[in-house]
Formats: C-alpha cells, structure tokens, sequence
C-alpha cells in the first residue's frame, strides 16, 4: 500500500502540478501573473454567482410559491 500511496504522490507532484510550479517562478516578475490561476477561479465563481441570482429571481417572479407565514402545528 505504501507503494501505491508513494505513485499517487508522485503523480501530483511530477506530472499535475507541473504547472504551478511554473507560476511559481512567475512570481517575482509579476504578481498578477502568478496568481493566474486564482483570477480564473475568482471570475468562475462571480459568473457562477450571477447565473443563481438570474435563477432565484426568475422563480421569485413566477409568485407560485406559498409565501404564507404560518408556524408548526404544534406550537
């Protein structure tokens, strides 16, 4: 098991994460440039956020829901 733990490792290290190590070496030109990725994220996520708000304000405009404000039956 050590064996296969060690080559799931080894497989992040030298061959996924390959990249990042390449915006590593980016960060002492350019401070933008090395968080490349973190811009990518942050603009995913505010399209993200955008698209549920344009959902929850479709389906608030519909009104079919019942918005009574009523409490448990056994209060």
């Amino acid at each position: 098991m050590t064996d296969f733990f060690n080559a799931i490792g080894d497989l992040f290290v030298n061959v996924l994460l390959v990249p990042f190590d390449a915006l590593k070496a980016l960060e002492l030109d350019s401070w933008f440039a090395a968080n490349f990725m973190s811009w990518i994220f942050i603009l995913i996520g505010f399209v993200a956020f955008l698209y549920w708000m344009k959902q929850l304000k479709g389906y608030n405009d519909k009104n079919d829901d019942d918005k009574s404000i009523t409490s448990h039956s056994y209060l």
